[in-house]
């Protein structure tokens, strides 16, 4: 999770009386470096340094307009980083009005700061050794610094965690 992601559930956990992050278990992404319960956790992880109470995370495993239906889940919020964002998204948007047109989609733009930041590049920073720290919430960081301790074979060639001074907090 970045800290765009959480900026998003923030601000949409202030719109909400209650919201539901529904966090992908299947994925076409191969790189992705936690499993869903790990990603599940460090989500529940990050909402409670947040103090953020009126969050829920499940996993999502079907359709997100089945997802919906199941959890009686009438609007969905999904975040916008930049224009060519927009095109993907609402072709989606559209898709899942087709199927399920009792649920409306949400487009929030995360704070600029955070606009462009993807999980993709902070999982290369971290494999070169980079400091992620101002793209991820600290919970996150931590994680991320445990796997790659663990997982060396996850850096690039010549990086080692810690060498930048990035995952030492």
């Amino acid at each position: 999770m970045t800290q765009g992601h959480f900026d998003l559930i923030r601000r949409s956990a202030a719109l909400f009386d209650q919201l539901i992050v529904a966090v992908a278990g299947i994925s076409p992404k191969p790189t992705r470096l936690f499993g869903i319960e790990e990603r599940i956790a460090m989500v529940q992880e990050c909402l409670a340094e947040g103090g953020i109470t009126n969050v829920i995370v499940k996993p999502l495993d079907c359709l997100l307009v089945e997802f919906c239906r199941r959890n009686n889940v009438r609007s969905v919020v999904r975040g916008l980083r930049a224009y060519s964002d927009f095109e993907y998204e609402f072709q989606m948007a559209l898709t899942n009005r087709q199927l399920a047109p009792e649920v409306e989609t949400l487009f929030l733009m995360p704070n600029e700061e955070h606009s462009y930041i993807t999980a993709s590049t902070v999982r290369e920073v971290a494999r070169y050794g980079g400091d992620t720290s101002h793209f991820v919430p600290a919970c996150v960081q931590k994680h991320l610094q445990d796997y790659l301790r663990a997982h060396p074979e996850q850096c690039i060639q010549g990086a080692s965690v810690g060498n930048t001074g990035a995952f030492d907090r």
